[in-house]
C-alpha cells in the first residue's frame, strides 16, 4: 500500500514537473527566445535602414499589433495613407518603412532605429517617386506626430483584445495559442506601456510642436533617462524647466572628417567624442544598458564615418552652372570658409551665441550675427550633462561617457551635403538657401515644412501651395522658431549672392 502511494506521488511529481517545463518552454519560446535579425541583405546600408539598435525589447511594439493600428485608429494620423502619412521614407516592395527594425524576442516587434529620423526623402519637381539618402536629414518625418498617434490609439476604448485581433484576422490567421497570448497579454500590456509613455511624455503638449523635419532631442534625456539622477521621485510636471530644444534633423554622414577635425557633435556640441554620441543615441532611443549590441553600433559608427554625402547633381544632372559657381567661391572663402570649410578656423567648434568673435573677417560695418534663437542651446544644462556622464559610471563595464557638457552656443558646421539640409540653421527656420543671405526681415515668415519636392533655383523644399501646406506650419514668431541671427554676407550685392549660391551648390 505504502510503495503504491510513493509511485503515484513521483508520478504526480514527474507530471508536474513535466508541465512546468512545457508552460515554462512555452513562455521561453513566445516571449523571450531572441533570433539573430533577418536582413534582406547584410550590408552598411541595409543594415543602417532596417537594423536593430537594441530597442526592441524594451520599446518594440508587435509586429501585427503595428502593423493594424492606422487601419484602426486613422483619425488620429495627419491624413489619409496609414504610416506614410507622417512623412516615413518607404522603399518600393518593402513591408515597413526605412527607420523601422523587425525582430523576434519571442514574438516579432518592430522598433525604431537611427534611419527614422536621419534618412532624407528628396523629389525633382514632377518627379512621382522620391530618391532616398540615408543619413541625410529627416525632412518629411514627424517623430512627435508618430509617437502622439500611438498614444491617441492606446487611450481609445477600442483598444481591446478582442478589437485588435479582430483587425489582425483580416490580414492574417493567427494560431489559437497566439490569438489568445495577444488577446490576454499583448494587447493589453502595450496599451499600458503606451499609456506609461504618454505620462512621460506629457511635457510635450506645453511646448511649440516639433513638426516635421524636428526633433527635440535632449529634453527626453532629462525627463526620462536621466529623471532620478536629477530630479529623484519629484513627478515631471513639477521639475519641467520649460526649456525648448526644437532643432532640425542633422545629417550623421561623412563623420570621419568630424572625427578627424575634432568637431563637436549636435548642434550645441554637447559631446565631443563618436562613440559615445552613437551609444547615447541608442539609448535616447530606448534601448537599454543590457541591450546595446555594441558590436554592431561600432558597424553602424564605421558605415557613417565612410558614408559621403550626395552631390547635388546626383539629383539635378547640369543643374549647376560651373562658370557662375567659380565667381562665387572667392565670396565663399572670404565670407564662410572661416566657420563651415573642413579646415576652418572655427569649424565644429562652439560659438557662443552673441560672441564678436563669429564676425573676425567680417566687413566691420556689416550686422553683427546676434539674437539667433537661443532655446536650443539653453535647454542641455550642466546638471543634464554632469548627470549623463554620471550615469554611465554604473555601466562602465559596458561603456562609459565622460565628455558630455553644456555649452550655451552652437556649432559652426561643415558644410558637405548643404544643398539637402534645407530648411536652414539649427532650428530649421529658413526654407531657402538664398534666403539665409538675406536680412531676417526678408526671410519668410511663415511657411509650411516636409513637403518632398525640391526647389532647384531656390535652393530648398517647396514651402508653400497646397502640397505643401499638407506639412507643418512653421511660424518663426513662436518660441524656438526665431529665423534671426547667421548675418554673414547679407551684404553682398545680388548678384554676388547667387554667385555664392551656385558655388554652395558644389559642397
Amino acid at each position: 500500500m505504502a510503495g503504491g502511494k510513493h509511485r503515484g506521488l513521483r508520478i504526480v511529481i514527474v507530471l508536474v514537473v513535466i508541465a512546468a517545463i512545457v508552460v515554462g518552454g512555452t513562455v521561453w519560446f513566445k516571449f523571450f527566445r531572441e533570433l539573430p535579425q533577418q536582413l534582406a541583405n547584410d550590408t552598411p546600408a541595409e543594415r543602417y535602414k532596417y537594423g536593430s539598435i537594441g530597442i526592441e525589447e524594451s520599446q518594440g511594439l508587435p509586429y501585427w499589433i503595428w502593423l493594424v493600428l492606422p487601419k484602426m485608429f486613422p483619425e488620429y494620423l495627419p491624413q489619409p495613407g496609414g504610416w506614410a502619412s507622417l512623412g516615413l521614407a518607404w522603399e518600393q516592395g518593402r513591408e515597413m518603412p526605412v527607420g523601422f527594425s523587425k525582430k523576434t524576442i519571442g514574438f516579432d516587434r518592430v522598433a525604431i532605429t537611427c534611419a527614422f529620423c536621419h534618412t532624407a526623402r528628396v523629389r525633382a519637381p514632377g518627379q512621382p517617386v522620391a530618391r532616398i539618402f540615408p543619413a541625410g536629414p529627416g525632412n518629411t518625418v514627424a517623430p512627435l506626430a508618430y509617437q502622439n498617434f500611438l498614444f491617441n490609439a492606446a487611450s481609445d476604448p477600442r483598444f481591446t483584445g478582442d478589437n485588435v485581433i479582430a483587425a489582425i484576422g483580416e490580414i492574417v490567421r493567427l494560431s489559437p495559442i497566439d490569438r489568445t497570448l495577444y488577446r490576454v497579454v499583448l494587447v493589453p500590456a502595450v496599451r499600458k506601456a503606451l499609456l506609461e509613455q504618454k505620462q512621460q511624455f506629457e511635457w510635450t503638449n506645453h511646448r511649440p510642436d516639433w513638426g516635421r523635419g524636428r526633433i527635440d532631442p535632449f529634453n527626453p534625456i532629462k525627463f526620462r533617462l536621466l529623471k532620478s539622477e536629477l530630479y529623484g521621485n519629484r513627478p515631471i510636471s513639477e521639475v519641467d524647466d520649460g526649456t525648448i530644444g526644437n532643432s532640425d534633423m542633422q545629417p550623421i554622414w561623412n563623420m570621419r572628417l568630424r572625427v578627424q577635425r575634432q568637431m563637436a557633435f549636435h548642434w550645441d556640441g554637447l559631446n565631443t567624442d563618436l562613440k559615445e554620441v552613437v551609444l547615447s543615441s541608442a539609448l535616447g532611443d530606448g534601448a537599454t544598458p543590457k541591450s546595446l549590441p555594441l558590436a554592431d553600433l561600432k558597424s553602424l559608427q564605421d558605415y557613417l564615418e565612410a558614408l559621403q554625402p550626395p552631390k547635388f547633381e546626383e539629383m539635378f544632372p547640369n543643374g549647376i552652372n560651373h562658370q557662375l559657381a567659380s565667381t562665387g567661391e572667392p565670396l565663399y572663402k572670404e565670407y564662410c570658409a572661416r566657420c563651415h570649410a573642413a579646415d576652418g578656423a572655427t569649424t565644429g567648434k562652439v560659438m557662443a551665441l552673441n560672441d564678436n568673435d563669429w564676425s573676425e573677417g567680417v566687413d566691420p560695418g556689416a550686422p553683427r550675427p546676434r539674437f539667433t534663437d537661443g532655446h536650443r542651446a539653453a535647454m542641455w544644462t550642466p546638471a543634464a550633462a554632469k548627470a549623463y556622464n554620471t550615469y554611465s559610471q554604473r555601466y562602465k563595464d559596458k561603456f562609459e561617457f565622460s565628455h558630455f557638457r553644456s555649452t550655451g552656443g552652437y556649432v559652426s558646421v561643415p558644410l558637405d551635403g548643404l544643398w539637402i539640409r534645407a530648411p536652414y540653421l539649427h532650428n530649421g527656420s529658413v526654407p531657402y538657401l538664398a534666403e539665409v543671405l538675406e536680412v531676417p526681415s526678408k526671410r519668410t515668415p511663415l511657411f509650411y515644412r516636409g513637403f518632398d519636392v525640391y526647389d532647384p533655383v531656390r535652393m530648398g523644399f517647396v514651402s508653400e501651395g497646397p502640397d505643401a501646406e499638407r506639412g507643418t506650419r512653421y511660424d518663426t514668431s513662436e518660441a524656438g522658431n526665431s529665423n534671426q541671427g547667421h548675418l554673414w554676407g547679407v551684404q553682398l550685392t545680388p548678384e554676388q549672392k547667387r554667385a555664392l549660391v551656385e558655388y554652395l551648390k558644389t559642397l
